[in-house]
């Protein structure tokens, strides 16, 4: 099993946020957040000492749930502070952005690292788009192109012009040029019938970063393994990264109390103006594609809340759905997740809200003695060009 490790990097000073989408940064307090970036940074380091294959950083906008509208810069400092873990960016968000400039930051990235970016490529949540002034109705649209031009400026030796549906550019020729050939190892989500192809179109890592259910897990897995089959390729368990809450303690009551209290937070103060944003656009544009797709996703997720609303956390646990109690206990529920769903790599999520510094630490500690050490094994062992295919 290869392990990688990101948070949100999420703003603690605030005792209620509301639903009001943007959240007002009157809250912001400078101070506070020169000593949270300090400490997140800290974090992410340690992360490489503990362990960790690879070091995440995500992009978000205008919430307090997450400090990182451009993940690029915290993954460069990372990058330089490290020496052999990944650098993934579960970002950019590209439909929103310049994709020229998504290619020439990761290429930077890509050298200044000597090779170790994880280039993700994400579309984003809904409320992203109201940030941006982007129309959601476009996002898989300008998904699509967008990748194709970056993955060219990425490999294309001589500058070329390019005339899109919505980018157009007279001459490419992008300084510096990614140290990994063909391209740098790429995430994507995966988590629908329209990404996951997508991923499987791009040979990338298939990402279920918010695993709700072992079933729908399953599922998504296997239609990226018959995708990326009609695609030409065949993918192992090292493309598929699962995501998953994690907290370890001397025992899983105590565990339970600091992830059920983190959650709460980041849910519940954190995130509401969130949910929103992004009921008025799921409401108004056709983010989930067709108005037949919108509505079945509609239902999927609404049965999801219920059916969430009616577990508890204990059974949220026991179906595997989170890595929550004794070093003991994170093993076989590791153990128990890699035979579910064959796949090779985990990202912990373990900065959940306002979890304290000492209780994150503790956790990564537990990690490095006593759970890697018992799952290291699960999964193959590929060597680098055939993970990165």
């Amino acid at each position: 099993m290869k392990y990688s490790y990101t948070h949100h990097m999420p703003y603690t000073g605030i005792k209620r946020s509301g639903q009001d989408w943007p959240v007002p940064n009157k809250q912001f307090d400078p101070k506070h957040g020169v000593d949270l970036f300090n400490r997140y940074i800290e974090d992410k380091v340690y992360a490489e000492q503990t362990g960790f294959d690879w070091i995440g950083c995500n992009e978000h906008h205008m919430s307090p749930y997450g400090l990182m509208p451009n993940p690029n810069l915290v993954g460069a400092v990372i990058a330089n502070r490290t020496k052999t873990a990944g650098i993934l960016q579960t970002g950019n968000i590209v439909p929103i952005l310049n994709p020229i400039r998504v290619a020439e930051e990761y290429a930077m990235l890509d050298v200044m690292s000597g090779g170790r970016l994880v280039a993700g490529f994400m579309r984003g949540i809904p409320h992203e788009y109201v940030a941006y002034n982007v129309s959601p109705d476009e996002s898989y649209a300008r998904m699509e192109e967008a990748m194709a031009l970056i993955k060219k400026a990425w490999s294309e030796p001589e500058p070329f012009g390019w005339e899109g549906e919505f980018y157009q550019y007279r001459a490419v020729s992008i300084w510096p040029k990614p140290v990994q050939k063909p391209f740098p190892t790429m995430v994507m989500s995966a988590t629908s019938e329209r990404s996951t192809r997508l991923a499987a179109k791009h040979r990338a890592v298939a990402g279920i970063l918010a695993l709700t259910d072992m079933d729908d897990g399953r599922a998504n897995i296997a239609r990226f393994k018959q995708y990326s089959r009609e695609e030409g390729w065949e993918p192992t368990n090292d493309h598929i990264l699962v995501g998953a809450n994690c907290c370890i303690a001397p025992t899983y009551d105590e565990a339970k109390q600091i992830l059920q209290k983190g959650q709460e937070y980041f849910f519940g103060v954190l995130g509401g103006g969130i949910r929103t944003a992004q009921s008025l656009v799921v409401q108004k544009t056709r983010f989930y594609g067709t108005s037949e797709e919108a509505e079945k996703l509609k239902n999927k997720f609404v049965n999801m809340k219920m059916g969430m609303k009616k577990l508890s956390f204990d059974e949220r646990v026991e179906m595997g759905l989170m890595i929550c109690g004794t070093p003991d206990m994170a093993v076989e529920q590791i153990t128990r997740m890699h035979k579910e769903l064959d796949n090779n790599r985990l990202g912990l999520s373990i900065k959940i809200g306002d979890i304290s510094d000492s209780h994150v630490t503790r956790t990564q500690d537990y990690l490095r003695d006593i759970v890697f050490p018992a799952t290291r094994h699960l999964g193959e062992t590929l060597n680098p060009a055939q993970a990165a295919e």
